[in-house]
């Protein structure tokens, strides 16, 4: 794909958890109003253009949302063309069948505009709470990806596993208009997650949260092979990657860091990092995959990265600092919109201008 191409069909979207933000006098919100507030957000995503809004499913003290799909059909209720997306949905720890009833009823709601993004969960809280267990992470995955990509046919299903019962001749309902869900994989970094996807015709979404971006450019490359190989359609990889936009590169760095090494801090405690520490933390808004600044910094950065690994979409993780005020988050998602997007795709078709007057 050209330059050109690129700039012309890249799809942008803003992820959140639904961390909880603060409120004008600084203070902490409860769970309900972040909840809330992603919807507010989600509705001003809509006004300036971007193309989709995705929310994760989390169970942690930090994170509001644990149930996408239930936020997702609130935001249905509120917006009119922006794509509504999981990011992801744990199923390993859910059932596909419910999974694909819930989001089939999302898409009624937003008169087709449901998007799944599957994932096993980079945490993993679901497993304990819903009664699984982590040794049978591979397993729990494989089985439960390959029953959803049989139910994705909208036919009845006979189905066999070892870790649910089976199916047989099941039909399942609603059925959606268009006849399939659009349906991706969330994928960090694992080449056996990259085939699979490939081997089930899945678009692929690359988590991309620490380092540089072209890294993951042999991810990409062995998506198209594969896909090639096991003739399914290679679609368009998406990326996501966390940042924060405002109206000048300190605002938003000051905005954003106290948050996000707390986060990171609570996290490392957990898996053994040490703490975050400013320099490092520079390092990666310079050179890997913080994408915070002014539009002008963030735009320019995101180009880069959509140029070097040639993705067909780029989504913004803009909650990620932590408890930010919820204004700022509402800036931020205004600045992409409004200014970050029409700037990537400016830049895109400057880049490739040269290449078509070489042709």
């Amino acid at each position: 794909m050209s330059s050109n191409d690129t700039g012309r069909t890249l799809e942008f979207g803003i992820d959140s958890f639904g961390d909880l933000p603060r409120d004008d006098q600084g203070n902490v919100v409860s769970y309900a109003q972040a909840i809330r507030a992603t919807v507010e957000e989600a509705v001003l995503a809509d006004q300036v253009g971007i193309d989709v809004i995705s929310l994760g499913e989390h169970h942690r003290r930090e994170f509001s949302i644990s149930s996408p799909e239930t936020v997702l059909a609130g935001i249905a209720t509120r917006t009119e063309r922006i794509r509504l997306a999981s990011g992801v949905t744990v199923l390993s720890s859910d059932d596909p069948v419910r999974v694909f009833q819930r989001f089939a009823t999302v898409d009624a709601l937003s008169n087709g505009r449901a998007e799944v993004i599957l994932g096993r969960g980079s945490f993993t809280e679901s497993f304990p709470l819903f009664g699984y267990d982590l040794a049978d992470y591979e397993v729990l995955f494989e089985e439960k990806i390959d029953l959803f990509h049989k139910l994705l046919d909208e036919k009845p299903v006979t189905w066999q596993g070892t870790t649910r019962a089976p199916l047989v001749n099941a039909d399942v309902f609603p059925k959606t208009e268009s006849g399939r869900l659009d349906t991706w994989v969330g994928v960090g970094g694992s080449p056996q997650s990259v085939v699979r996807t490939a081997r089930y015709g899945f678009k692929m979404m690359l988590a991309i949260i620490g380092g540089a971006p072209d890294r993951f450019a042999p991810y990409v490359e062995l998506y198209q092979r594969a896909a090639e190989q096991f003739g399914t359609p290679a679609h368009p990889v998406g990326m996501h990657s966390p940042g924060f936009i405002a109206d000048t590169d300190e605002e938003a760095k000051e905005l954003f860091y106290p948050g996000y090494k707390e986060l990171m801090d609570a996290i490392g405690r957990e898996r053994g990092w040490p703490p975050q520490r400013r320099e490092q933390f520079e390092a990666e808004v310079a050179h890997g995959s913080l994408y915070v600044g002014s539009p002008e910094t963030v735009a320019r950065k995101i180009a880069r990265a959509v140029g070097t690994l040639g993705v067909g979409r780029f989504d913004l993780i803009y909650t990620t600092g932590g408890a930010v005020p919820a204004s700022a988050r509402l800036r931020t998602v205004e600045l992409f919109g409004t200014k970050v997007i029409p700037m990537v795709r400016e830049l895109l078709a400057d880049e490739a201008a040269p290449e078509a007057v070489a042709r």
